[in-house]
């Protein structure tokens, strides 16, 4: 058409080629291209790959707070890990853990109320202090016991000067075994035993006077000489008025101011005419010892010297006449062995007749 473009005239052709096909029926292909770029769809020829399968949708989890849906296994959302919910705060979908009462827990303020812990509180002090009074009772009854026995043997050794035979406690024989110097065996025999009396003549005066605040209730001596008859002893038992405690005052006195070691405070012999100690006089005593007792109202005495009647100028107490290095007349010969060893083994009759008195003289 005169006047038209060739543009325009291809544009007709194009729609007038579209109706003819749709009315003659399916198109066939030619030899040309398949598609082309500016083709609004797919040509007929082109082969479409198939579509792969869509991947499955996650499971929904299922509610375990036991509404619809519910199962028996755990809650993602509420493991440690679980992630925090967008825009909230830390830990706002974590769990929370509460420590609650231990099974088995009641709680007895509901059971007895404040009246019956009151009362449960009572019962405690009340079964503590039994408990506490029982033990201060056993140590009482314990301590009494142990103080009755200990009195029970200081009175029967006081009543010992009239209870006994005088054979106890002067036996006629006294062993001394290992008693001498050195070692050496002693035996000593009875001479003479003087009558039970009190103090009076019996002690120097000075003697006397240190022994007053024990009292004297009755003396009791004895002498004795060794086997060769060469040495005599007189040993006493003086028998106090005092108690315990009279007789460890006059002991820690003794023992403090060495009063044992005083040549003044050196005790009387007994001397007895006709026996080897007719001349055993005040002049004669060299040896001595003395022992004041605080398990019995005792104070146990000996005094020994020559039998021969020698004066001695320097008399030793026993403990100085037995040391080790001792020169002196009466340690050279013995004589502090003599006495001492004679006055234990009286002593030692004394105490194990007060824990098993004899029977009573008739």
């Amino acid at each position: 058409m005169p006047g038209r473009s060739r543009r325009e005239t291809e544009a007709e052709g194009a729609r007038d080629g579209l109706r003819g096909d749709a009315q003659a029926g399916p198109a066939v292909a030619d030899d040309g291209p398949a598609w082309s770029p500016g083709a609004a769809v797919r040509q007929p020829g082109f082969a479409v790959p198939p579509v792969p399968a869509a991947p499955p949708a996650p499971e929904t989890p299922r509610r375990t707070d036991g509404g619809p849906g519910a199962a028996s296994g755990p809650d993602p959302s509420l493991s440690w890990s679980a992630p925090m919910a967008p825009g909230g705060t830390l830990g706002a979908t974590r769990p929370v853990v509460t420590f609650a009462r231990p099974e088995g827990y009641r709680d007895l303020s509901g059971i007895f109320g404040r009246r019956g812990r009151v009362v449960a509180a009572a019962v405690c002090v009340v079964l503590g202090m039994g408990l506490i009074g029982g033990a201060v009772t056993g140590s009482w009854l314990v301590g009494d016991s142990a103080d009755a026995a200990e009195r029970s043997t200081y009175t029967t050794a006081g009543g010992l000067w009239h209870n006994v035979p005088v054979d106890q406690l002067f036996p006629p024989t006294v062993d001394g075994q290992g008693a001498g110097p050195g070692g050496a065996d002693r035996t000593w025999t009875r001479i003479a035993v003087a009558p039970d009396g009190d103090c009076a003549g019996a002690f120097d005066p000075l003697l006397l006077k240190t022994l007053a605040p024990v009292g004297c209730q009755r003396l009791l001596r004895a002498t004795y000489t060794d086997a060769t008859q060469s040495y005599v002893t007189t040993v006493g038992l003086l028998f106090t008025t005092a108690d315990a405690a009279g007789m460890r005052a006059l002991d820690t006195r003794f023992t403090k101011e060495k009063l044992a070691d005083r040549a003044d405070l050196m005790p009387r012999s007994y001397a007895v005419k006709g026996t080897v100690a007719a001349a055993f006089g005040d002049k004669q005593r060299a040896a001595w010892t003395v022992s004041v007792l605080t398990d019995a109202p005792v104070v146990v005495y000996a005094v020994s010297g020559w039998a021969d009647g020698r004066v001695v100028d320097t008399p030793q107490s026993a403990p100085a006449a037995t040391a080790a290095g001792a020169t002196t007349a009466p340690a050279q010969a013995g004589l502090g062995n003599e006495a001492q060893g004679l006055a234990d083994r009286i002593e030692r009759g004394l105490r194990k007749t007060a824990v098993t008195p004899s029977e009573q003289p008739s």
